[in-house]
């Protein structure tokens, strides 16, 4: 059986933002907002999960991933926008 994926943004109190992705989105955005992953989110506290996006499969995810990593600063910040205009931790949502 093949897993799915998720593409999601992180960011911190001052919106530096980090694009990742991720099989499990409940432990990894716990693992980002703890700061228990070393790195550039801990070192720039990118700990509020700000979007998301769900794909049946892992590739799908990670082409996606790719895409966005490549975005500029500005086309991110609108795509977020599209889906949290208020830029509010969306990880109760994920974990209610």
């Amino acid at each position: 059986m093949e897993k799915g994926g998720w593409v999601y943004i992180v960011a911190s109190k001052t919106l530096v933002l980090y694009t990742g992705i991720t099989s499990t989105l409940g432990r990894r955005a716990y693992e980002h907002r703890e700061h228990l992953i070393e790195g550039f989110t801990k070192r720039y506290n990118c700990d509020r999960l700000i979007y998301m996006e769900r794909y049946s499969t892992i590739e799908e995810a990670i082409a996606r991933e790719k895409q966005l990593k490549k975005w500029r600063r500005e086309k991110k910040l609108w795509l977020i926008r599209q889906m949290n205009p208020d830029f509010r931790d969306l990880f109760d949502d994920i974990n209610a």
